[in-house]
């Protein structure tokens, strides 16, 4: 990074992480479930993949403020957009039930939703006001 970016910013993209991965988490948890024969939870499941979706694409307007105008680092930017692009795919392994594409992928999502998620809490450690 060439400067620390305006805090809040760091604060919108640590906020918008953190949400998205706790929608990630919870699509795990509805999966499960549903799995298991609770099957109103499919509804739950794709309804909480449409709010976590939203919040992903919030989180790569964050992820581009940090870069441009806040000087950071591109690849926060770089990695959203690839989450993006994974999760467009596990929206259509879903719905076509794909289930063997649909649930490594979701873990795949997940662990590094969790990876980009603590580098948002790490990296700024000081930028705190």
């Amino acid at each position: 990074m060439t400067s620390t970016p305006p805090a809040w910013i760091v604060w919108s993209l640590r906020a918008l992480a953190t949400a998205h991965l706790a929608g990630v988490l919870a699509q795990a948890a509805l999966a499960g479930l549903f799995v298991t024969g609770d099957v109103d939870l499919l509804i739950w499941h794709r309804d909480n993949a449409g709010v976590t979706h939203v919040l992903l694409y919030l989180q790569l307007v964050a992820a581009i403020l940090l870069w441009r105008p806040g000087r950071g680092a591109w690849w926060p930017a770089a990695a959203s957009l690839g989450l993006v692009a994974l999760e467009t795919a596990q929206v259509g392994f879903g719905q076509s039930r794909a289930l063997g594409l649909h649930f490594p992928l979701g873990m795949a999502i997940f662990g590094l939703s969790a990876v980009f998620a603590v580098w948002t809490w790490r990296a700024f450690r000081h930028t705190a006001a």
